[in-house]
């Protein structure tokens, strides 16, 4: 049996919920180098039986997760829409976010540039992060 069918039928029987292991797992456990890992992955990416969502990994079957930026901007704007935070609400800092999501301050960065970017926070240098008027 192959790597890729070895994987797919772990797959098939929901051997990994929380995403398949890293890359060199994978190599370790079956012996193999790391592009022979690869091509397995990728037969299954063009399957259909798994997919890779940035800062998260690879998931089985298309997995529910997304990026942890997303996951941020989806839980800002959900605060905002429902009124938790306010037309001139000062948002949590940086560190504070990243701390909160257990990310890099670059993802939350990210996050609040594509917020920025579409009109929904604004920034006052030396002060913060603001909701703007035109969410």
């Amino acid at each position: 049996m192959t790597i890729a069918e070895t994987l797919r039928a772990r797959i098939a029987q929901g051997t990994y919920p929380d995403g398949l292991p890293s890359e060199a797992e994978i190599g370790r456990e079956f012996g193999v180098a790391r592009t022979t890992v690869r091509r397995a992955l990728r037969a299954l990416e063009e399957a259909g039986d798994v997919t890779t969502v940035a800062g998260v990994g690879r998931q089985a079957g298309g997995g529910a997760q997304m990026a942890p930026y997303k996951r941020i901007m989806t839980d800002l704007l959900d605060g905002i829409r429902a009124g938790e935070l306010p037309v001139g609400a000062q948002l949590p800092s940086e560190a504070e976010l990243s701390e909160s999501y257990g990310v890099a301050r670059g993802t939350v960065r990210r996050a609040l540039h594509e917020l920025e970017g579409a009109g929904h926070i604004h920034a006052q240098h030396g002060v913060g992060r603001f909701v703007g008027p035109a969410s």
